[in-house]
């Protein structure tokens, strides 16, 4: 094989360098921490494998877009789509005193509606996307990785690798953006309060998720107190019964109902408007808002608290991007959702204007009457697909919550081979009932869950906006007036909203914050305790000495067969190592110390998931492995996780082989010269493979070096371009045929895996609260969600647990 070395020609400071090559391989500017290479145990040899797989933000053709533009009407504005159900009932709950504050209230609708909904999140937030997927904790995930926020030190170089972990950091000229992003690093505090700010938003949309369905049930339904309360319970009941089954089956009919509800209701409010009275178009004039208040005063200002409702779901448009991309939102919303909530809003007010004793009951009152019971079925079928888009979204966000280390392990049905992100748990899905139910027949009216409802809505709403701000302040490249104008307005307008819905604490605002306050305890209980742990174990890793010992002892036992090691620690060899040989002398002849890693990112590429490095000695066949997934990916069943990863465990011997017998032999650890750094790209004669290796060679020099080969190769998988020759290796590599062999055999003979049965525990030194949120909080939650082996869904014939204390 021919061989050429390209010499390194650019490098920006101490942190990172950029790796350029001037041959027929055209690559792309890489951006390679070098620095932090010889502070971390890094696994390099198949870190920067890159796919440049597509992401969300990819250009998609308009035909798919204006699909997908349909789609998402029937998914994302169910809620507020329903919202003319009960605006106008829970603002006028003492009844109408003056008829020009129907004017004063319908413009406050419409310029909320044209504030919130479509400027800010229609035309801003949705670009503040995590590849594509919005919400909560794709927010949070895009600031972890521009800049190092998260409480669990794992953070890797190879990560930045990734093909989904692309960063367009802000230039050396934004010293404002540098600054702030120093600040965030450097402060725990600053990295704590965004973690609860975050876990405070994602428990706000959980519990959004319980309310919507109440809410809706309720006011679909009319009689006496007892009958609708009775009904409500059932369809609520029924509702969570059949989400075992997934949306996926009933998603084809979502856009149509909804496209029928947006018909009926914006028919509806034209009829109305031109019937009963068309000057209420005059509240286009923001002056009746300012009327409005100087003549209710304070009880004007209560009154917000039912306005708020009309951008109720308003979320879910930057929630559910993931499943559509940022024009299709902006097409439906501003062409379909938009005037059909103005024309909805506007024939009711119309209607008020000459009846306004029916405020209480104005939607179905002012349906004319052939229409009646047509409109009802709709209405019906459009609020139960309200409450299952919201149901939904909490599905993944707990999901999204689980991966990130932040919830008790529960488990996670996929519903949908088409649509990865649908989700069913069954846990989350049985106390979302019991909650809708006790919360229905506790409050029983829709007023006091409206007031409880507006505090969620709001609350999730002022956190994207401190969110959004600070991800402008630190990723956009934006002035600081613009982001100053953003944060101010928006603000201010959810800010007196948000005072408003406060207000009524006691006559049903308490519920979310309570419900908030209890999910953010066990999310931070969970949390604590799993960064404790991790950092327990970093501290105690298993040392090179203890592994040579190991190698030498002639009275350890080799079994057939593969065993995997399970362990959340990326830096090195688990604690639990050692414990298991001491309790059980044998292992088996090939071992895989396994860790499995979330990434902040939604997913990860299949050829970017696993990394590989060998423990020394390499005759004891004992490997470190890395398995990436996003917050979206799917863990595989243990059959296609074994293939895969014996496969790219085989793929690793052959490129090792190929350095150490192609010349790139182990050196001597230095500390790297990044002048003397070269590129070595390997020729090979294969044809139609599409895509190039790079092998980038470079020494490490740690403080306490890993057991690990000394020298270390990160392999760059690089896309083809069109004029480039195909470079790659073919063949086995003389040498590797027999390790392949011998890891293909083993996997014959027999997977196991070996899992740590933690008990953690308090020091005793510790403070009185701490033994109790590790010994008992914690601990409760442990063995009363799912464990481990149940989550991988690990066959109980290959399972083999170890015991173990962890004094944190």
């Amino acid at each position: 094989m021919a061989e050429k070395a390209v010499d390194t020609d650019s490098f920006q400071g101490l942190e990172t360098t950029q790796v350029e090559t001037c041959t027929n391989l055209n690559l792309k500017e890489r951006n390679i921490s070098w620095a932090k290479l010889p502070r971390v145990d890094s696994l390099n040899l198949e870190a920067g494998r890159l796919s440049f797989t597509p992401t969300h933000s990819s250009k998609v053709d308009w035909k798919v877009t204006l699909a997908l533009a349909f789609q998402s009407i029937g998914v994302v504005y169910g809620d507020i789509g329903t919202s003319p159900l009960y605006v106008y009932a829970s603002t006028f709950a003492d009844g109408i005193r003056n008829k020009d504050d129907i004017l004063g209230v319908l413009s406050l609708i419409i310029y909320t509606i044209a504030l919130v909904p479509l400027l800010k999140y229609v035309f801003i937030v949705l670009w503040a996307n995590d590849n594509g997927d919005g919400g909560t904790f794709a927010l949070y995930s895009l600031l972890c990785r521009y800049a190092r926020v998260s409480l669990i030190p794992n953070d890797q170089p190879e990560d930045r690798e990734l093909s989904n972990y692309r960063l367009d950091t802000p230039s050396n000229q934004l010293r404002r953006a540098q600054k702030i992003k120093e600040k965030l690093e450097n402060s725990k505090t600053a990295q704590l309060m965004l973690f609860l700010v975050t876990i405070l938003g994602t428990s706000m949309v959980i519990g959004d998720g319980v309310l919507t369905p109440c809410i809706s049930g309720l006011f679909l339904l009319i009689g006496s107190l007892d009958a609708v309360v009775g009904v409500s319970i059932a369809i609520l009941i029924l509702l969570f019964s059949v989400q075992r089954f997934g949306t996926d089956k009933v998603g084809y009919s979502f856009a149509p109902i909804i496209i029928l509800w947006f018909s009926f209701i914006s028919g509806i409010g034209l009829y109305n408007l031109f019937k009963y009275n068309v000057g209420v178009l005059r509240a286009f004039n923001p002056k009746y808002i300012v009327d409005y208040f100087k003549r209710n005063g304070k009880q004007g200002w209560i009154s917000l608290g039912g306005v708020v409702l009309c951008i109720t779901g308003t979320e879910a448009m930057f929630a559910d991007l993931g499943h559509f991309n940022v024009q299709s939102i902006q097409i439906s919303f501003s062409g379909i959702v938009f005037p059909a909530l103005l024309a909805a809003y506007s024939g009711q007010a119309a209607y008020l204007t000459k009846f306004p004793n029916s405020v209480l009951n104005t939607f179905y009152d002012s349906i004319p009457d052939p229409l009646y019971w047509p409109t009802f079925v709709v209405a019906v079928a459009s609020a139960i697909i309200a409450s299952q888009a919201m149901i939904s979204g909490g599905f993944a966000i707990v999901s999204q919550s689980l991966s990130l280390g932040c919830f008790p392990r529960v488990k996670i049905v996929h519903t949908s081979a088409k649509y990865e992100g649908q989700v069913y748990i069954p846990e989350v899905n049985y106390m979302f009932m019991i909650a809708c139910v006790i919360v229905t027949f506790a409050f029983k009216t829709t007023e006091k869950i409206g007031h409880a409802y507006g505090i969620a809505v709001v609350a999730v709403m002022v956190i994207t906006t401190c969110v959004v701000t600070l991800i402008m302040l630190i990723i956009w490249k934006r002035s600081i007036w613009w982001i100053a104008l953003f944060f101010v307005v928006f603000v201010s307008i959810e800010g007196i909203y948000l005072s408003s819905v406060l207000y009524k604490f006691t006559q049903g605002g308490w519920l979310p914050l309570a419900f908030s306050a209890f999910l953010m305890t066990v999310m931070g209980i969970w949390h604590y305790v799993h960064k404790q742990r991790y950092m327990f174990e970093l501290r105690n890793k298993v040392s090179c000495e203890f592994v040579r010992e190991l190698a030498s002892n002639p009275n350890i036992n080799r079994l057939p067969g593969i065993g995997l090691l399970y362990s959340e620690l990326v830096q090195g060899i688990p604690p639990i190592f050692p414990h298991f040989v001491a309790n059980v002398p044998s292992i088996h002849s090939v071992i895989v110390f396994v860790s499995i890693k979330s990434i902040p990112i939604s997913k990860v590429a299949m050829e970017e998931r696993f990394l590989f490095r060998m423990v020394e000695p390499r005759e004891y066949r004992m490997f470190r492995c890395i398995v990436r997934y996003g917050y979206k990916d799917k863990i595989e069943d243990t059959k296609e996780f074994e293939h895969q990863l014996v496969e790219h465990l085989k793929e690793y011997i052959r490129h090792e082989h190929f350095i150490l017998e192609g010349g790139a032999t182990e050196q001597k650890a230095e500390p790297v010269n990044l002048q003397n750094s070269t590129i070595l790209v390997k020729d090979g004669g294969a044809r139609g493979s599409g895509s190039s290796v790079v092998q980038i060679e470079e020494s490490l020099q740690q403080p306490n070096p890993p057991c690990v080969s000394s020298g270390s190769i990160q392999s760059i998988k690089v896309a083809k371009s069109t004029n480039s020759s195909i470079r790659t290796i073919t063949g086995p590599i003389e040498g590797a045929e027999e390790e392949m062999q011998f890891v293909q055999k083993a996997m014959d003979e027999g997977v196991v895996y070996l899992l740590g049965e933690a008990e953690v525990v308090a020091e005793p030194k510790s403070s009185l609260f701490k033994k109790i949120v590790v010994n008992y909080a914690y601990n409760f939650l442990r063995k009363n969600f799912r464990q481990g082996e149940k989550m991988m869904a690990i066959p109980r014939g290959k399972l083999l647990k170890v015991g173990m204390t962890y004094e944190i």
